[in-house]
């Protein structure tokens, strides 16, 4: 008889404003946003709780979170700094186990099914690793979620925010999962929720009640996906080793632009960017990708893939070149640009098959 696996999902509480709070006391608990200039383009990266409670979040404009509150304070990321932290509490998660999936620098998947404590309860180890984490890392709090599964993982770690933990063991699940709300469910975004509300899909429960075929004509191939996780279905591993897809940069303009020697002056320097970290990690790749932003915000992508593995900007701007042709950019004014390069050469980008038995877990048995 197969084991359940044990997986605790950890995610750090608005990690970036709590790193800047942490190295200025002046700014606990006041409004921080982390991200661009509140009157430029930026969007915000991450910002404290009690920034929250104006209703800003990541993702937004800096400009809107600056009229839903113009006495928060906005920082810019110091990424050096959270690199730094990030690497001190992975460390943490590798005193119990190597099976660690990094999603983020902020949060992890671990497999403590077995682990190098030998320690049979999935909550200890999570509380431990809390634990720790807040006194090594001065006071940083972070949230956990515990389960058999990543999905169920990662929507408890959301659950109980922020410095809390929420365990979901086998036999809570399907209780679980039919209580919660629509929009928790991991890979649910507001469009998709409005769909599934119009529908009469409000609940895990409700969405357990329609049939795969039906789920798969409304929502595609995510169909198939919502259908598993509202059975508490999901087989996907805590992977130790994933493997990086493409690697690229971007920025958002201050102000829109459509004069073609500024566009390709801006692509230029991207380029060199992209160049210095493709040789940092000591890469190449044969496929280049071409990302623009138009002032109505319609992001288009253009693509080519050539015969000789790239790294250099040089080479990479002979194709971006020629990919710009094909956008409206210069006719358009443009808001974002970004190049990225993948395809790798060299790496196998095939992914690894992966079965997991998913057995009744008894009561009796330690969570």
């Amino acid at each position: 008889m197969l084991k359940v696996h044990k997986i605790i999902h950890i995610d750090m509480d608005a990690f970036y404003a709590s790193v800047e709070q942490r190295d200025r006391p002046e700014l606990k608990g006041k409004p921080v946003v982390v991200g661009g200039h509140p009157h430029g383009r930026g969007v915000v990266a991450t910002c404290s709780y009690e920034a929250r409670k104006f209703g800003i979040h990541s993702a937004m404009p800096c400009a809107r979170a600056y009229k839903l509150c113009p006495e928060a304070i906005f920082l810019k990321p110091r990424f050096d700094v959270y690199k730094r932290v990030s690497r001190e509490i992975r460390e943490i998660f590798y005193e119990y186990t190597d099976l660690v999936e990094p999603l983020s620098l902020d949060e992890a998947f671990l497999d403590v099914t077995t682990n190098k404590k030998q320690i049979a309860s999935a909550t200890r180890i999570a509380q431990v690793i809390r634990k720790k984490i807040y006194e090594r890392t001065g006071r940083l709090t972070a949230s956990a979620g515990v389960s058999f599964n990543k999905f169920l993982a990662k929507v408890a770690s959301d659950f109980n925010k922020p410095n809390g933990i929420t365990v979901v063991p086998p036999h809570e699940a399907e209780a679980f999962i039919d209580k919660l709300p629509i929009r928790k469910f991991y890979g649910v975004g507001k469009v998709t929720e409005k769909k599934m509300l119009n529908l009469g899909i409000k609940t895990g429960a409700d969405l357990k009640r329609i049939e795969k075929d039906r789920l798969v004509s409304f929502f595609g191939k995510a169909g198939k996906y919502f259908y598993d996780i509202s059975h508490g279905n999901d087989t996907r591993p805590v992977q130790a080793h994933r493997i990086r897809k493409s690697i690229g940069k971007e920025t958002t303009l201050r102000e829109d632009i459509d004069d073609i020697y500024q566009i390709m002056d801006i692509l230029e320097a991207i380029a060199v960017g992209l160049e210095d970290d493709l040789k940092k990690h000591d890469i190449r790749g044969t496929t280049v990708t071409l990302k623009v932003k138009y002032f109505d915000f319609q992001s288009i992508t253009r693509s080519l893939t050539a015969q000789e593995p790239i790294k250099e900007a040089r080479v990479m701007m002979n194709h971006v070149r020629s990919l710009l042709n094909k956008t409206e950019a210069g006719r358009k004014k443009v808001r974002l640009l970004g190049i990225s390069i993948s395809n790798f050469a060299g790496i196998d980008n095939k992914e690894r098959r992966y079965k997991q038995l998913l057995l009744p877990f008894r009561n009796g048995d330690s969570w």
